[in-house]
């Protein structure tokens, strides 16, 4: 057995199934993985609502800058955000997201400026391999996706129904394992609050087009799409284990509100939340700050 193997195996063993939990750091609420934290140093975090300076409608911590919020506000819901979760002074890339399947690579080898340049072009994935750089993606019922893997390396995709069909996540899954050389069955899987079946009412046509692609079970009464279900499903048949898919089985919609935003239930005007991933560098790394 190499010693590369070797070490791929042991990572592999030492990365805990996925697990997610809500929690608090200082104002912010979100949802993260603390023993994936202990375990690679990957802080994930899906954000609620609650923390921030926005007033209504896109009160409080709205983290999208595109909606007519003040962008004094965003900007510092955004610092708000990032000091809550020890990651001060990293350096952000947040595409501009165009609903495809572009993804943005950033490994140890990337220029920076460069990479937050290729996301501002628009994207909808973005894949980073090296510490002190995160990834922030923005939603409002399109399905948030953190990709973990053993490595320390991650991916944050933004699904809606047309980067479900173009398969965006077994994308940036296979792009995540192709710069780290490891496996799929070794990749931790996160899939955030987004709008469900209940109330992910499409057209006949886009119903079908789910259908023909991950099946008809897919499709609840004829036109009710389950995008969590078609991306595990389609992740699954890359290679990656179901029991390294963790979904925090919430809707955007019958939320109402209390912790996340919906653009389909407030008629389009409403702020953002978000997923975000970063791993620190070892010097940098510090006890969970998770309340």
């Amino acid at each position: 057995m190499t010693n590369n193997v070797l070490a791929h195996e042991q990572a592999t063993l030492a990365m805990p199934l996925p697990r997610l939990h809500e929690g608090r750091f200082s104002s912010c609420a979100c949802i993260t993985d603390d023993a994936l934290y202990a375990s690679t140093g990957i802080r994930i975090a899906f954000t609620q609502r609650t923390g921030g300076t926005s007033s209504a409608p896109f009160d409080s911590l709205n983290l999208g800058g595109h909606v007519g919020d003040d962008p004094a506000c965003v900007k510092r819901n955004r610092e708000v955000l990032f000091e809550a979760l020890g990651a001060e002074g990293v350096f952000c890339i947040q595409p501009n997201q165009v609903h495809g399947d572009t993804l943005v690579l950033c490994d140890e080898e990337s220029d920076l400026d460069a990479c937050a340049g290729l996301a501002a072009e628009g994207a909808d994935g973005v894949v980073v391999s090296r510490a002190d750089t995160a990834a922030l993606l923005c939603f409002a019922d399109c399905v948030p996706v953190i990709l973990a893997a053993p490595t320390g390396a991650f991916a944050v995709v933004h699904a809606g129904w047309r980067g479900v069909v173009s398969r965006i996540a077994e994308k940036a899954l296979k792009a995540l394992c192709a710069a780290e050389n490891v496996d799929t069955s070794s990749v931790n899987v996160y899939i955030g609050a987004h709008i469900r079946s209940c109330h992910f009412e499409v057209g006949e046509d886009v119903a079908s087009l789910f259908a023909e692609q991950f099946g008809e079970q897919v499709v609840n009464d004829r036109r009710f799409v389950d995008m969590a279900f078609a991306l595990s499903s389609g992740l699954v048949s890359c290679g990656v284990d179901a029991r390294r898919i963790a979904d925090a089985g919430i809707c955007t919609v019958c939320d109402g509100g209390a912790r996340y935003y919906s653009y389909r239930a407030t008629g389009g005007r409403c702020g953002r939340h978000a997923a975000v991933a970063f791993r620190a560098s070892k010097n940098e790394r510090r006890a969970c700050p998770c309340l």
